[in-house]
């Protein structure tokens, strides 16, 4: 029988106490800072796409337009109890390949959006910058979302405090500018029309068709979040995008108020002070007019220029009174036309929007 030797067993009995540290060690869980850096930025994320901790959002909003390489992108979110319901690019990059590539990718980041409430979506495949441009838009709706939450206000409810008439910037559309007033009532809006769209050839026809639509639709959602009305697609896209933009001015006249929600007031005082127009081409020459303004209302309406000359002077006489009467009525340009004065009552509604506009509302 073969000796075993001590220092082979010495050496042997090492190895295995070795082996044994080296097995324990390395089932102790990691602590490795940049996983949990990664974790908590996850939860940030997610955080941050609902509104903030303890915050209450409803709502839509716009982010900022990201511009790539191929085009800006825009997002638009609609918020409902800190949860993201629905989200829609605004603008996308179009034209050419980059018409394949909106229609490819886009659904695909919407849907990741709801899905994940988060900004961290992932990238489409083949439309890098789209994405990318369509993720630091999304970042910028959310970072209005937390905003608004830690104002005590969202875009849905951002605009409670305001009332009065809005107009949306004009939008360009393949087959011409359309442009979105609407009246608000309590952070509601009661009233919403086109103050310009599409015409002649078969513009006419699909305006009239879309527009009675588009304005009901409004009302009925309170939002720019409506349907696009079919065969009427350019028309329904720009309606919707100026009608954003007459709902952020009337967020950003609210978001400026006094505590009393008084949309037109600056400091909640009765201040008054006067605001002139801009000038309005008619057939039968310009119209301009001037409005004082206190405490938010109309306290006093004048046409500082209107049609001179023949016809116009009678037409002007009988006009002019009853135009600045029911603009101090109505307290907005949504007034009657006065009967065999058309031209002149249009100019003046015009003329008295601008200085509407200029007045904060």
């Amino acid at each position: 029988m073969r000796k075993s030797h001590p220092l082979r067993r010495v050496v042997l009995a090492t190895a295995a106490t070795v082996s044994g540290i080296v097995l324990l060690l390395s089932l102790k869980p990691s602590s490795d800072p940049g996983a949990a850096q990664a974790a908590g930025a996850g939860a940030a994320a997610q955080e941050a796409a609902q509104g903030g901790s303890g915050a209450v959002v409803s709502g839509t909003m716009t982010g900022d337009a990201a511009q790539t390489q191929y085009g800006a992108v825009q997002v638009r979110i609609t918020v409902v109890n800190n949860k993201i319901t629905k989200a829609e690019a605004v603008q996308a990059p179009k034209g050419g390949t980059s018409d394949q590539k909106t229609a490819l990718a886009v659904p695909k980041l919407n849907a990741d959006v709801v899905a994940k409430q988060s900004p961290d979506i992932d990238t489409v495949s083949g439309a890098t910058y789209t994405s990318d441009g369509y993720k630091k838009s999304l970042q910028s709706a959310i970072d209005k979302a937390n905003a608004s939450a830690g104002s005590g206000a969202s875009q849905g409810s951002g605009s409670a405090q305001a009332s009065g008439t809005f107009t949306g910037n004009a939008v360009q559309t393949q087959y011409g500018a359309v442009q979105v007033r609407i009246t608000v009532a309590g952070g509601k809006i009661t009233k919403a029309e086109a103050v310009q769209a599409p015409k002649g050839g078969t513009s006419d026809q699909k305006t009239e068709l879309a527009v009675p639509k588009l304005n009901a639709a409004a009302v009925a959602a309170g939002s720019a979040d409506i349907d696009t009305v079919s065969s009427a697609t350019y028309t329904s896209d720009g309606y919707k995008k100026s009608l954003q933009s007459a709902l952020d001015k009337a967020k950003a006249t609210a978001g400026s108020s006094s505590g009393s929600g008084d949309a037109g007031a600056s400091s909640g005082a009765a201040q008054a002070k006067t605001v002139t127009g801009s000038v309005a081409q008619t057939q039968y020459g310009a119209v301009q007019v001037r409005i004082t303004v206190a405490g938010g209302k109309i306290t006093k309406a004048e046409a500082v220029q209107a049609p001179k000359g023949g016809t116009s002077d009678q037409k002007t006489e009988l006009a002019v009174p009853k135009l600045n009467a029911a603009a101090v009525a109505a307290g907005s340009a949504d007034i009657d036309t006065v009967s065999s004065a058309t031209f002149t009552s249009e100019g003046y509604k015009k003329s008295l929007q601008s200085a509407l506009d200029q007045a904060g509302g």
